[in-house]
């Protein structure tokens, strides 16, 4: 069962969508107790960094992802989900984050040409091979953000030319981030939904 992550910030109807049409069984909740018995969790978000964190907060569930990510439960974070992933974000002044991979979230650099918020498709650069970046290299996604992750490249596994290059997709251990929306990524971003679901029965059937 694959949890999608309830706290009124995510796009949780269209995750689910795609999550169906995959293949993976799933439900929308906030329950820690389901939670904590996932194989595999999804955070999505929209939004604000700081009233995303205040929701997690109230909930309770700030611990409890905490907990599910030290016992090696797969966890992908979708666009603000991504950047909730990271040790803060500087927007509207310095936000703690989850802890979960280094890295701040700061603002897209202004250019004249590129506006932000930073919303269209864009070509995915493959840097690093996992089962969520299999067979997407040179592949467009759709991205909807004004905040970037800045992070070591040794957690990035694809970049996206914008304004800079933008870490597109980021992983550590069993903790994987989207910045762009696989559930609005058409057949590319259901690509990377099987991966997930890949990475979700790998780490079953090695914990059994």
């Amino acid at each position: 069962m694959i949890i999608i992550i309830d706290y009124d910030t995510g796009n949780t109807r269209n995750v689910q969508k795609a999550l169906d049409y995959v293949g993976l069984t799933n439900k929308i909740s906030a329950d820690p107790t389901e939670i904590r018995a996932a194989d595999g969790v999804i955070l999505p978000g929209v939004g604000a960094f700081s009233l995303a964190m205040k929701e997690l907060n109230k909930r309770g569930l700030v611990k409890v992802i905490q907990e599910i990510a030290q016992k090696g439960t797969p966890i992908l974070g979708v666009c603000l989900g991504m950047q909730l992933l990271l040790e803060g974000s500087m927007e509207n002044g310095f936000t703690e984050g989850l802890g979960l991979i280094e890295g701040i979230c700061e603002k897209l650099p202004d250019d004249p040409d590129l506006p932000v918020p930073h919303m269209g498709w864009n070509q995915l650069l493959v840097t690093n091979e996992t089962p969520l970046t299999k067979a997407i290299d040179g592949e467009y996604v759709y991205f909807v953000h004004s905040y970037y992750v800045d992070c070591a490249p040794d957690v990035i596994d694809a970049l996206a030319q914008y304004s800079i290059k933008i870490p597109a997709m980021i992983s550590k251990g069993t903790i994987y981030g989207t910045q762009f929306h696989p559930e609005k990524s058409s057949e590319t971003g259901l690509k990377l939904l099987r991966g997930f679901k890949e990475a979700v029965e790998h780490a079953r059937f090695t914990s059994d």
